[in-house]
């Protein structure tokens, strides 16, 4: 992916990376305040053996004292050092749990040797780490080889005592803090870029460029009211969404321009993606503008047009197809400038053959000759074959996608089921775009600011 491709993913995502984050800190934090504070005291000690006479002996003497500290380290936390401790100090712990609270280290090339003790009381951490070494120097006394009733070969001397410490050594809250971060950050990123890779659904123009080169005719912005007045042109010509279809018509007016003949077939991918509101809005500001236009509904199975337009529609489209009635007697005109409406009437057993008939191809050619664009509201492409049929009888084809209902795949099979029929695809129009977030259709926003600095001058 390219870099604007995550800075997409980061502004979608950002809610979740936040929270992933502030999750993470607030881990860290919990972990801290839970934890009891450890202190850690140590000693300092340095092993020898008896001094030799020469040069050489001194090099093999102190080359035998590193292997020697080596084994020491081992021996420090033994029970036979450790059992001793316990007794002195009168600790409720075993060996092997005292041991745990033990390290010792050495350094490389040295007879240096540092026994560290740790525990949440930071005076019996000393004592411990004190009592170690004691005990230590004891037994090295007894085990060291060549060792005598009068003397030991090997010697350790006490260099540094432990004191009381008087910080603790953890919990380290800002290296916890830190680490929560860094992992909330990530685990955030992560699911943000997962989500991003498993989420099919068309959000904006984006998505759609990723399944098809078709170009976006212009989007239509969401609005929660759309159900309750589907024909926002009409009832609130000055809304984002009203400036959407203001926008549609004009770049619909570069599609196929200079051809006499311009007949256009909406359809989608599914149901309930907005075609049909799409269809009517987009009518009545052609018709505003100049145009004469016919809206023919063409959904013969779920028919919505006369009900928008609050027509009759008991009669149309399916009776001038089989000849029971003329074209003339049941277009109805709605509106101050008579937009010519073409109901679905009937709703027949067969729509598909009837769509596809020698009736409706020659009804076609008379409407684009009688006026100057014919919008054709059409069923859905998946469910059924009617809009790819009615798509080779017209001028082409527009896909209405609805941003956060259809996926990729959906949108995808719509467009081949148009190709398979040599159709041809004029564009794309998204629907029910946000207004807001990394997905926003611009038109929208820019209207609706316009229009406010209308009305603030009036």
């Amino acid at each position: 992916m390219e870099l604007r491709e995550y800075l997409r993913i980061l502004h979608r995502g950002w809610l979740i990376i936040v929270l992933a984050t502030l999750a993470g800190i607030g881990a860290a934090a919990t972990y801290s305040l839970l934890q009891s504070p450890q202190y850690e005291a140590g000693t300092r000690v340095y092993v020898s053996t008896d001094s030799a006479s020469s040069v050489a002996e001194l090099g093999q003497g102190t080359t035998y004292t590193q292997q020697i500290v080596s084994s020491f380290v081992e021996v420090t936390t033994t029970p036979r050092v450790l059992q001793p401790v316990i007794e002195d100090l009168g600790l409720q712990q075993t060996p092997s749990e005292l041991a745990d609270a033990v390290s010792v280290s050495t350094q490389a090339d040295t007879v240096l040797m540092q026994i560290t003790a740790s525990d949440e009381d930071p005076a019996l951490a000393a004592a411990i780490a004190n009592s170690v070494t004691e005990n230590l120097i004891g037994v090295v006394g007894e085990i060291t080889p060549g060792a005598s009733d009068e003397a030991s070969p090997v010697s350790v001397e006490i260099l540094q005592e432990a004191v009381a410490p008087e910080s603790p050594v953890a919990p380290r809250v800002p290296m916890n803090l830190a680490l929560g971060f860094l992992v909330g950050l990530a685990v955030g990123l992560g699911v943000a870029v997962l989500r991003e890779v498993l989420d099919t659904r068309i959000r904006g123009e984006h998505d759609i460029s990723a399944v098809t080169e078709a170009p976006v005719l212009g989007g239509i912005v969401y609005d929660a009211e759309a159900q309750k007045r589907p024909l926002v042109v009409q009832v609130d010509p000055k809304s984002p969404r009203a400036e959407s279809f203001r926008t549609l018509r004009t770049n619909l007016q570069f599609v196929e321009v200079g051809e006499s003949k311009r007949s256009f077939v909406f359809t989608s991918s599914i149901q309930g993606e907005g075609k049909s509101t799409t269809v009517a809005n987009t009518a009545i500001t052609m018709q505003e503008a100049g145009q004469r236009v016919l809206v023919i509904d063409a959904d013969l199975r779920r028919p919505r047009v006369a009900d928008y337009f609050g027509l009759e529609g008991a009669v149309g489209l399916t009776n001038v197809l089989i000849g029971k009635v003329d074209l003339a007697d049941v277009v109805q005109y709605w509106g101050p400038h008579d937009l010519a409406v073409l109901p679905a009437g009937d709703i027949p057993p067969n729509p598909s053959e009837l769509l596809g008939s020698p009736s409706m191809d020659a009804l076609l050619r008379f409407v684009e000759d009688q006026f100057d664009v014919v919008l054709i509201d059409a069923p859905p492409l998946l469910p059924v074959t009617d809009a790819a049929v009615l798509a080779t009888r017209a001028t082409g084809a527009i896909v209405v996608v609805a941003a956060g209902k259809t996926d990729r795949n959906q949108l995808k099979g719509a467009i081949t089921s148009l190709e398979n029929v040599g159709a041809k695809l004029f564009g794309v129009i998204p629907t029910m775009l946000p207004t807001k977030g990394p997905d926003a259709y611009g038109y929208g926003r820019y209207g609706h600011a316009y229009t406010y600095e209308e009305d603030r001058k009036a």
